[in-house]
C-alpha cells in the first residue's frame, strides 16, 4: 500500500511577473524536509535562516515552525522542524503557510497545498513538475534588490551594469527555469551536515 503525496505550490511573495515552483512530496516528510525540497526547488542555496508560519490545525492561533536555537525569538512558541510533520499541520482545510528565507532578505513565500494523492508506481518522490523564472541570487537585497538588479541587467549603458554582470556570471537568465534540472537533497544528510551528526 503505497503512501499519501502532498502537492504543493512555492510562490516568492511579491515577485513580478511570478517566481514559483509546484513540487510533489510524501506525506512523511517533516517541515525540515519540507525546507529542504523548497530550497532545492527554488535554487536557493540554505545558507540562511528560516522559519514556517501557520495556523495551528486545531487552535488556529499562529504557530512557528524552525531551527529552535536559531531563531531568536524567545518569547514566541516554536516547533523543531524536524519533530514536526507536515501531515499534522497541513490539510484541505488549513492548506497554507508562510515560508520566509534569510531574515535580512527576507524572501517570504506563500506555501499552499494543493491536493493530496496516493503516490504513484515507479514514480520517485520529492519530485518538481512545473515552475517559472529562475530563483533570484542570494544576497541581492531581497524582493527589491533582485527588482533593481533586473533594471539594472536592462540597461548596459548602466554604471553599474559590468559590476553586476560580473557577480552574477554571463549564465544567468532571469525568465529561464526547468523543472527537469532540480536536483533533490536527501534532508537527513543536509541535516547530519549543519549539525554535525
Amino acid at each position: 500500500m503505497g503512501q499519501n503525496i502532498y502537492q504543493f505550490k512555492i510562490l516568492l511573495q511579491r515577485s513580478n511577473p511570478p517566481i514559483w515552483r509546484q513540487i510533489q512530496v510524501p506525506e512523511h516528510y517533516s517541515f525540515w524536509d519540507l525546507h529542504i525540497a523548497i530550497q532545492d526547488s527554488m535554487g536557493w542555496l540554505d545558507c540562511h535562516l528560516h522559519h514556517f508560519h501557520m495556523n495551528h490545525p486545531t487552535t488556529l492561533g499562529k504557530k512557528y515552525i524552525a531551527i529552535p536555537d536559531d531563531a531568536g525569538w524567545s518569547d514566541v512558541d516554536i516547533s523543531a522542524s524536524w519533530d514536526t510533520k507536515i501531515s499534522s499541520y497541513f490539510s484541505l482545510k488549513n492548506p497554507q503557510a508562510e515560508y520566509v528565507y534569510d531574515f535580512g532578505d527576507n524572501w517570504e513565500h506563500l506555501v499552499t497545498l494543493e491536493k493530496i494523492f496516493p503516490s504513484e508506481k515507479e514514480q520517485t518522490y520529492p519530485r518538481c513538475i512545473k515552475g517559472k523564472r529562475a530563483c533570484p541570487p542570494e544576497d541581492c537585497g531581497g524582493i527589491w534588490g533582485y527588482e533593481d538588479l533586473l533594471g539594472i541587467l536592462s540597461d548596459p549603458k548602466h554604471e553599474e551594469y559590468a559590476d553586476r554582470l560580473e557577480w552574477l556570471g554571463n549564465d544567468f537568465n532571469a525568465e529561464s527555469f526547468d523543472p527537469k534540472s532540480v536536483v533533490f537533497n536527501d534532508p537527513k544528510k543536509r541535516f547530519d551536515v549543519l549539525f554535525d551528526g
